[in-house]
C-alpha cells in the first residue's frame, strides 16, 4: 500500500476545503450582490408555493412532525430537521426554474445551496439560543452564499459534467457539503472529509432534463443535492471518515469511472469571481440560454402581432451550448419540458409579448398558435456568439430572433448579447429584480408581513446585523 498516497488529499478536495474554513470574504460587491442572491432566490420560492405540484413536495416526511429548535422552511409553518428542511427550501426556490444561474463548461444555479445554507444557519442559531449562546448573524449567511457560490461555479468553469451525460446537481451536493461542513464548526480535515463522500455518491443522470425523459424532477434535484450536503456534513461531524482520493483513485476514483479519465481542474483561485458575475434571472421564468432570445421575441411582438397567419419562418441565432441543451423539435409533455425548449419560450415571446410561469401550464400550451410558429423556426449557431459565451471578460449569452413573412417583407433582426440580469446590466438589473422580489413576496405574506420583509431586506446594514432565527421568524406562515 502506498502510504504516502493514503496520507494525501486530492489537489482538488484541500484547495475546496482550504477556502471554505479559512477563505475570507473582502469584496464589498460581492457581498451586497450576495444579499440580492438572498432577496431573489427566497421570492423565487414564495412565487413556487403557488403550485400544487411544487407544494405536494413539501412538509415533513411523516405528517404532523414539529422538530424541536428545527429549521424553518419559509412561506410555510414546518419547522423539520435541517436535512428535510434542506430539501424543502431548495425544492421550492428551484422549482420555477427561476433563480440565479452561471454558465460555463458546465451550468449550473449556485443559489440552490441556499437550502442547505438557510437550514443550517437556522438550526445552529435555534440550538444555540437554547443554550444561552448568540446565534449567527445574517452575515454568516452572505459569507457563506458567496463561497458557495464560488465552489460550485469555479469547478463548473472547465468540468462539464454535461458532456459526461451527469448532472450539474453534483456541484451543489459538493459545494453545500463544504460549507455546511465549515458552518457546523469542521476544521480543514472535516471539510475533506465530507466533500470526499459528496464525490463517492456521484452525480444523477441527466436524461430527467433531456427528450424523451424531460420531466420535473429537474425542478426538486437541486433540493435533493443540497440537503445531501447537509447529511453529508453532519454525519462527518458526528465522526465519520473520508476518502481523500475519491477523486484520482485509479480505476475507483471519480476521474476514472465518470469523468473519462480526465483530472479534475480548478481553472482559478477561489475569491469571489462567481458572485460578482452572477446571472440574474430577472424578467423570464425560463431556461438562462433562451433568456436574450425571450427578451429579443418579445420585442417583435408589435411587428407581427395580427399577421401570425403570414409568417413563412422564424430564424433564431443563437450559441452552441443553447443547441445543445433547449434546442427541441417535437412535442412537449409539460411545463419542465416547456421551459428547456427554445422554440416554445420564443413562441410565447412572440404571442404575447410576455413570458410568465403559467405559460408553461397547460392550459397555455394547448394554443395551436405556438407549435406552429415552433414548426417554422430555424436555428443556427453564430460561432462569435459561442466564443463570447465563453470568453471569461464577456460571458455573453446571446440570441437573436428575426421574422420572415410569406410577401418576402421581414423585421429586423433583433439582437440581445447580454440578459438583463448580467453583470454589465446590474445598474439597469437591480431595480427591477427588486421589483420581481416585491411581487413574489407579496403573493404569500399578508401586506403588512411584507412590508417588514422587504424593509429589513432591502437595507443592507440592518440585514447583516439580524440573527438568523430572528430573520427565519419573519417568514413563518
Amino acid at each position: 500500500m502506498n502510504v504516502k498516497t493514503a496520507q494525501t488529499a486530492d489537489q482538488v478536495l484541500e484547495r475546496i476545503a482550504d477556502y471554505a474554513v479559512y477563505g475570507k470574504i473582502t469584496s464589498e460587491e460581492a457581498l451586497k450582490t450576495a444579499q440580492y442572491v438572498l432577496v431573489d432566490t427566497l421570492g423565487c420560492g414564495f412565487l413556487a408555493l403557488r403550485y400544487p405540484e411544487c407544494t405536494k413536495h413539501l412538509g415533513p416526511i411523516v405528517p404532523g412532525t414539529v422538530v424541536p429548535n428545527g429549521s424553518r422552511v419559509p412561506g410555510t409553518p414546518y419547522e423539520l430537521d435541517p436535512v428535510h428542511a434542506a430539501f424543502n427550501i431548495g425544492c421550492m426556490i428551484r422549482w420555477l426554474d427561476y433563480n440565479d444561474t452561471w454558465l460555463a463548461a458546465e451550468w449550473g444555479h449556485p443559489s440552490d445551496n441556499l437550502g442547505g445554507i438557510l437550514a443550517i444557519s437556522d438550526y445552529i442559531s435555534r440550538k444555540r439560543c437554547s443554550e444561552g449562546k448568540r446565534p449567527l448573524q445574517m452575515s454568516t449567511v452572505l459569507e457563506n452564499i458567496v463561497k458557495a457560490h464560488e465552489i460550485q461555479g469555479i469547478l463548473a468553469l472547465e468540468n462539464s459534467l454535461n458532456r459526461e451525460g451527469l448532472d450539474h446537481v453534483l456541484y451543489v451536493k459538493v459545494a453545500t457539503t463544504a460549507v455546511v461542513t465549515a458552518m457546523l464548526g469542521g476544521s480543514k480535515e472535516d471539510v475533506i472529509n465530507a466533500v470526499s463522500q459528496a464525490w463517492v455518491d456521484n452525480s444523477s443522470l441527466r436524461t430527467y432534463r433531456h427528450a424523451p425523459n424531460t420531466g420535473s424532477r429537474k425542478s426538486w434535484a437541486a433540493g435533493d443535492a443540497t440537503s445531501r450536503g447537509v447529511r453529508l456534513a453532519l454525519m462527518t461531524m458526528n465522526g465519520e471518515m473520508g476518502y481523500k482520493t475519491a477523486l484520482s483513485a485509479p480505476g475507483w476514483g471519480f476521474q476514472d469511472v465518470l469523468f473519462g479519465g480526465k483530472e479534475l481542474t480548478l481553472a482559478r483561485p477561489f475569491g469571489s469571481y462567481v458572485i460578482e458575475n452572477i446571472l440574474f434571472k430577472i424578467s423570464f421564468p425560463a431556461e438562462f440560454h433562451a433568456q436574450t432570445a425571450a427578451e429579443a421575441a418579445i420585442k417583435l411582438h408589435e411587428q407581427i402581432n395580427g399577421r401570425i397567419e403570414d409568417i413563412e419562418r422564424i430564424t433564431i441565432t443563437t450559441h452552441e451550448s443553447a443547441i445543445r441543451i433547449i434546442d427541441k423539435k417535437g412535442p412537449l409533455y409539460n411545463p419542465a419540458d416547456r421551459d428547456h425548449c427554445i422554440q416554445y419560450i420564443t413562441a410565447i415571446g412572440l404571442l404575447y409579448g410576455s413570458l410568465n410561469a403559467d405559460h408553461y401550464e397547460d392550459e397555455v400550451a394547448a394554443n395551436p398558435e405556438i407549435d406552429r410558429l415552433r414548426n417554422k423556426m430555424v436555428i443556427t449557431e453564430n460561432e462569435q456568439y459561442s466564443k463570447d459565451y465563453l470568453d471569461p471578460d464577456k460571458r455573453s449569452i446571446a440570441n437573436a430572433v428575426q421574422v420572415f413573412f410569406i410577401d418576402g417583407t421581414h423585421t429586423d433582426q433583433i439582437a440581445v448579447e447580454y440578459p438583463i440580469g448580467h453583470r454589465r446590466r446590474r445598474e439597469e438589473g437591480i431595480p427591477l429584480l427588486l421589483d420581481k422580489f416585491q411581487h413574489n413576496i407579496k403573493t404569500r405574506f399578508p401586506l403588512r408581513q411584507a412590508n417588514q420583509i422587504l424593509e429589513l431586506c432591502e437595507n443592507y446594514n440592518e440585514l447583516t446585523d439580524t440573527p438568523v432565527n430572528q430573520f427565519m421568524e419573519l417568514f413563518r406562515i
